[in-house]
């Protein structure tokens, strides 16, 4: 492939207020978890909005998976920067994540009223939805950036791994051996394709202002942790744990789930049974999964401090992975330059490829398919995605009646 077909001609710069509606449309309909919001993320800002290449949202996809926090609002983030600046940047995150906190809070006030057949059809055609939306990006990327053999071998060893391995660094480890392997097999063939790919028209990438924010997330790390012991205010414990917390998990929010737990279930902060029905909720909400965080510090504050708890346990989880994001864009920039880093990211390319094809078989496929009737709802969405290019609003709404009168009728 020429370096020349590879190369963005990026649009014009857009405004905030583009940015933030983009993003609060993705956050009012990216249903199925942090794997599906990257199908949803490229359909919109790859396909449709050309806002940017798809050479360069897989580099930005291969660096949030690098590093700890949601990757999907990693992504976003550093979509809605190199769109708009800093307020872009703002704009965006907050577009995507606010539909899925109100949500959450809405359903600690409603949640006795969402019980019954039709609201566990919900949740499973919402499900299917993540079936479709995941299937189509395995489909189109592994077109692109697994189109020869050599990153196609790539992606098997780390399919291969992600098979036999069940720790939660199993996704780390992955990309590192995909990034090994490319610098030694993948070198000659997408050399070209892969320099200078990733360019931002943006002045905020520099040295300094990454060293800044990585000392900045280092500061808080370091002070949230003063707080550990359990003598200062509610506040800033619920600080220290939720900043932690999006702080030293890798995976996204299914995997922070049960440190959340070990932290405010069993501190008394936040009852089992309350706790477990926002899990169940969460699922079912479009956005970032780590909005759950909301919920908990609604329910942390009481009843003198549901809206600043909820605010700050979101703020304090999402944080340090968007600093850290800050923190390496520069960096990354530079370095993908250089040939072998070229090669590298061309093994990455291919694991994350891996990723999305192992989270499509499980959690997604193997949560959601449960019958013949799953299969085909699941089947006539992709080829409505795939074929008809019908928008992804339409799929949601499908598949959410499918899975109501789904189960309604059995």
């Amino acid at each position: 492939m020429e370096a020349e077909s590879l190369s963005p001609t990026l649009p014009r710069r857009g405004n905030v207020t583009e940015v933030f509606l983009t993003f609060l449309k993705l956050g009012l309909t990216s249903f199925g978890g942090p794997v599906a919001h990257i199908g949803y993320f490229r359909r919109e800002f790859v396909e449709r909005r050309g806002w940017v290449s798809e050479v360069m949202f897989i580099d930005l996809l291969a660096l949030c998976q690098f590093l700890p926090g949601p990757a999907s609002s990693q992504l976003g983030f550093s979509i809605g920067l190199i769109r708009s600046g800093w307020f872009g940047a703002a704009a965006a995150w907050t577009g995507f994540t606010l539909p899925s906190v109100l949500l959450m809070l809405a359903f600690a006030i409603l949640a006795p009223d969402l019980a019954g057949p039709f609201g566990q059809g919900l949740t499973h055609g919402l499900k299917l939805v993540a079936v479709v939306i995941v299937s189509q990006a395995v489909w189109d990327m592994a077109r692109t950036l697994c189109s020869d053999h050599r990153r196609a071998a790539v992606a098997l060893v780390a399919m291969v791994i992600l098979g036999v391995l069940t720790t939660v660094y199993a996704q780390l480890l992955v990309i590192a051996v995909g990034a090994t392997l490319g610098l030694l097999i993948c070198r000659a063939p997408v050399r070209g394709g892969v320099r200078g790919s990733f360019e931002m028209r943006v002045t905020i990438s520099t040295r300094a202002v990454g060293l800044l924010a990585l000392t900045v997330f280092g500061i808080l790390f370091v002070c949230a942790a003063r707080f550990s012991t359990g003598h200062d205010g509610l506040a800033a414990r619920m600080f220290y744990v939720f900043y932690r917390s999006g702080a030293l998990v890798f995976g996204g929010g299914h995997v922070v789930l049960p440190l959340l737990q070990q932290q405010t279930v069993a501190t008394g902060w936040v009852p089992a049974i309350q706790f477990l029905a926002g899990y169940g909720a969460a699922q079912m909400m479009p956005g970032p999964l780590f909005s759950f965080a909301g919920y908990l510090g609604w329910i942390m504050g009481g009843a003198q401090g549901h809206w600043g708890g909820a605010l700050l346990t979101t703020v304090a989880i999402f944080l340090p992975g968007l600093l850290l994001v800050v923190a390496a864009l520069p960096f990354w920039q530079q370095l993908r330059r250089m040939p072998s880093i070229g090669a590298m990211l061309a093994g990455v390319n291919a694991s994350v490829v891996a990723l999305l094809a192992t989270a499509l078989y499980s959690p997604i496929w193997t949560s959601a398919v449960a019958t013949g009737v799953d299969f085909a709802i699941a089947s006539v969405g992709f080829v409505l995605l795939i074929r008809w290019k019908l928008a992804p609003i339409y799929i949601v709404v499908g598949c959410a009646c499918a899975g109501m009168i789904e189960s309604v009728c059995r």
